[in-house]
């Protein structure tokens, strides 16, 4: 009886269909990992989109006009999320659309809707409901008093915003009130410098009913 002697060329053959099935299985998984990757990608890239659009964004400060609260190149975080469940408040920082031209401002609100702000004698005087005949509004974190001479009465959707640095501050002083629908966002977070990381309280004002009239 004759011996078989093994194929060598069809064990050589056999040998390189299992390769390439290998390698096939391994580009297989490659790509679906570089297509994981890239899902991964799309999809962080629409969150951070939808984030910066609809919730928060961010904003380098330019000029001089919220010293000392806010310096030049200050890098904040605006929220946009808040004004959607609340009404803005007095004392708070907001990025507002301007009414005079493409540019968006930092301001401190000061007046509400329905209110009367009148400027007189460096000093802002707030006609509501609890204080009909005026009070003087007391702001703690300026340096400085606030010039000019005006009185406005404000719309249901109206509000009177000024800079902390009054006397460098382009606000309602000179461009009136400003409209409910051109407020973006308050300013909730400073991320720059490093020195000056913090977030931002509304401050305590006098105008409660128990003070006294002017």
């Amino acid at each position: 009886m004759k011996e078989k002697v093994p194929n060598q060329e069809n064990e050589d053959v056999q040998d390189n269909s299992n390769d390439e099935v290998h390698e096939k299985g391994f580009l297989s998984k490659a790509a679906l990992f570089f297509l994981e990757i890239i899902k991964i990608v799309i999809l962080a890239g629409i969150t951070i989109g939808l984030v910066r659009y609809f919730l928060f964004k961010p904003f380098y400060v330019k000029g001089q006009s919220m010293e000392p609260a806010f310096y030049e190149k200050d890098y904040l975080i605006i929220d946009e999320i808040t004004y959607r469940f609340r009404e803005p408040e007095r004392g708070e920082v907001i990025v507002i659309n301007s009414p005079v031209n493409s540019d968006h401002y930092l301001k401190r609100i000061i007046g509400l809707p329905g209110e009367r702000i009148k400027i007189e004698d460096n000093k802002v005087v707030v006609y509501n409901d609890e204080n009909p005949r005026g009070m003087v509004l007391q702001e703690i974190y300026l340096e400085e008093e606030t010039p000019g001479s005006i009185s406005m009465t404000l719309g249901d959707k109206q509000y009177f915003v000024l800079g902390d640095n009054r006397d460098a501050s382009y606000d309602s002083r000179r461009f009136g009130a400003i409209e409910r629908g051109e407020v973006i966002g308050r300013v909730w977070f400073r991320g720059w410098p490093f020195s000056r990381i913090s977030t931002f309280d509304v401050p305590q004002y006098n105008l409660t009913s128990d003070n006294n009239d002017i």
